[in-house]
């Protein structure tokens, strides 16, 4: 169940490191913005700062998924939990994010769903380990 839930965690924060890189650093491309339903460059440059830190969000919530199953797979029982309980945290970050963004349309729906399924899966392996 813990590799079950490691692996499910990379898959989370794999995701959340390709969003920071949609959102901070490829964010101005048309065939990026479109894909956040932005229709012109100009409303993409608007956007532009909060799409940026945004994207530093997902990756800080990436990057604590990835010390948390670094610490997981030391084996060390203080590390194992500090990991889990790193894992815990960001998965339901993440996962209350995916909540909150399918309430905003069913055009988010697809996105949320991206964003929430592997975080909860690994929240809920995390919580059961």
């Amino acid at each position: 169940m813990i590799l079950a839930a490691q692996i499910v965690a990379s898959v989370a924060a794999l995701l959340h490191i390709v969003f920071f890189v949609f959102e901070s650093i490829l964010w101005t491309r048309p065939t990026v913005y479109r894909r956040f339903g932005i229709a012109s460059q100009e409303q993409a440059n608007t956007i532009r700062p909060m799409a940026y830190n945004q994207g530093f969000y997902n990756l800080a919530l990436a990057l604590g998924l990835i010390v948390g199953v670094v610490l997981i797979g030391c084996g060390v029982r203080d590390c194992v939990i500090i990991g889990k309980t790193i894992i815990i945290f960001a998965t339901a970050c993440m996962a209350l994010a995916g909540l909150v963004l399918a309430t905003t349309g069913r055009h988010y729906r697809r996105a949320a769903a991206i964003q929430f399924l592997p975080a909860a899966i690994a929240l809920v392996l995390a919580t059961l380990v």
